[in-house]
């Protein structure tokens, strides 16, 4: 089941996110640090009504947020559609001991469901340039890759910019 987050589930969603953190830093993936994912953020996703989980028998496995925001590092990359009705997704997690059964593929099809119904034109993320696994994953479901950001608090490797257009 998805469903919106509670503020009361931070908690246990950054323990789910710093496993995928350190799963892929086992993996010499450096893409979520200390300083990312964030309570703050979180906090900030759920006041928006942005922030989502999965659960599977009561347990949060994985998480994502679903954004009308434009991060500033997004203003350069030229998009697919005009910046008017598009989503952006971030913070996509499915904890470890979880991955490869098919749910971030039940995450992304939420989104892309939710997108269509509300009448938006894409969904647009990024994704960590050393992450070759997400790369072929958002690939696979149709995403075209358009440019490269930088998040220097997490990386000093760029991170490619995707687009759907739905």
């Amino acid at each position: 089941m998805i469903r919106p987050a509670k503020r009361s589930e931070i908690g246990k969603i950054l323990n789910l996110t710093q496993a995928c953190a350190a799963a892929m830093m086992a993996n010499g993936i450096y893409q979520w640090n200390e300083h990312y994912p964030s309570r703050q953020a979180f906090e900030c996703d759920v006041d928006r009504k942005e922030l989502y989980v999965l659960e599977e028998d009561n347990q949060i496995i994985g998480t994502m947020v679903i954004s009308t925001f434009m991060d500033e590092e997004y203003k350069p990359v030229r998009w697919l559609t005009p910046t008017d009705k598009n989503f952006y997704i971030h913070r996509v997690a499915v904890h470890p001991d979880f991955q490869g059964k098919g749910y971030a593929q039940q995450l992304m099809g939420f989104a892309e469901n939710y997108a269509r119904e509300k009448g938006f034109s894409s969904l647009r993320l990024d994704t960590f340039s050393q992450n070759k696994r997400n790369q072929r994953f958002y690939e696979a479901r149709g995403f075209q890759r358009l440019g490269d950001i930088f998040f220097p608090k997490q990386s000093g490797h760029p991170f490619h910019c995707y687009e759907l257009v739905l």
